[in-house]
């Protein structure tokens, strides 16, 4: 089976005639505020911490924090103080930002939207729900960037993912048109299928079957995909793919995932890559941890460890972060995997959505470093 070679291209080899440095990573996506009471049960805190999050801003923050790769984030933004409590984490995270902005009309909206999202203990397990009531990032539409510009430099890869493809009948059509000119600027393109059946659910018309909605938009999208991002209960409901009842198998066992890559392949001829973290949860703070990666028609699995996780939130897009980077800079397929396997592993141990690791701790994790104090 090929699936055909992925060619990461080199920054030089994308220089315009426009001074500047090309981006190395431009991510489209909602930026969101998650707001976090801890370990207290929603309905007995009294107080939360604010997160600045959404799936594709955090990759893009990680590769710039902890990676140094040149980032920035295309999206919509509120003029608001919401909005500018984003706007300084954004600029804080060192990713340069392109807005499609809208006004607050001071009562309703738009408004950008808010993630609850506890951290659960022991046997009780974390709770996620939203607050996505008229959220700007769902009035985007083909026309509300300028792609031309925002590729002027140039830009090496190009993400975005599946729960900002669910938030209305537009955004699916953003993101094939910012694929389309990102692969015109030579970018390689990746998504994160982030199949979320409440999204889907919560927007899908009245009388439409919200799982076929889901796999009929993401199918589109795909078709104009590089890497993906996305296990295998991702494959099956989000692109209605066959292949084993994942129930049914050890959450660590790769073969249902390998095994389904013949069909990904004959199906999305245009992938060159997939992969995805390997998660057995025994408790919400103890996990055991591996990953997996297909590329150029190759097997690759990560080692697997055991996680005293303090926040799982953002370890998957940790991971993404972590494989692009590798690629990006020219590692090894099975190196790539164990950076970004380190790094969703060292994400799982912040507060927050985003990295607070270094390079150096990366990369001695995922050469077998210890967690011994560094004296």
């Amino acid at each position: 089976m090929d699936m055909g070679k992925l060619v990461v291209p080199e920054s030089k080899s994308i220089e315009r005639k426009v001074t500047g440095k090309p981006y190395d990573f431009i991510a489209l996506g909602a930026l969101v505020t998650r707001l976090d009471p801890g370990i207290v049960p929603f309905e007995y805190a009294d107080r939360y911490d604010i997160h600045v999050s959404g799936g594709e801003f955090n990759v893009a923050a990680n590769l710039a924090r902890a990676f140094g790769q040149k980032t920035a984030v295309v999206s919509a933004m509120v003029d608001y103080p919401i909005g500018k409590k984003v706007e300084a984490e954004v600029r804080r995270m060192g990713v340069d930002s392109f807005y499609s902005r809208f006004q607050h009309n001071g009562v309703h909206g738009p408004n950008l939207a808010q993630v609850w999202s506890d951290q659960g203990v022991g046997v009780r397990a974390p709770v996620v729900f939203y607050n996505r009531s008229d959220e700007a990032a769902a009035r985007l539409k083909p026309g509300s960037f300028n792609w031309s510009e925002i590729f002027a430099n140039g830009v090496r890869w190009f993400h975005s993912g599946g729960i900002f493809s669910a938030l209305s009948e537009t955004t699916p059509e953003v993101v094939i048109e910012g694929m389309k000119a990102a692969h015109d600027a030579g970018a390689i393109v990746s998504f994160d299928l982030n199949y979320r059946a409440k999204l889907w659910a919560a927007n899908a018309a009245k009388g439409v079957d919200p799982v076929k909605k889901a796999q009929s938009v993401l199918s589109r999208i795909v078709e104009h995909v590089d890497v993906l991002v996305g296990n295998e209960e991702d494959l099956q409901m989000g692109l209605a793919l066959e292949g084993p009842k994942v129930d049914k198998q050890s959450k660590l066992d790769p073969a249902v995932f390998f095994g389904m890559m013949e069909t990904v392949a004959k199906r999305f001829p245009n992938i060159k890559a997939v992969a995805t973290t390997m998660r057995e949860v025994h408790s919400t703070n103890r996990h055991d941890w591996s990953a997996v990666l297909w590329i150029d028609g190759k097997a690759y699995q990560a080692p697997t460890t055991a996680l005293d996780v303090y926040d799982r939130v953002g370890g998957g897009d940790g991971f993404a972060s972590g494989l692009i980077y590798g690629l990006l800079s020219g590692k090894s397929p099975e190196d790539a995997l164990r950076t970004g396997w380190a790094h969703g592993a060292m994400l799982t141990t912040y507060p927050g959505d985003t990295t607070m690791a270094s390079l150096e701790q990366v990369e001695a994790f995922a050469k077998g470093g210890s967690a011994r104090i560094q004296r």
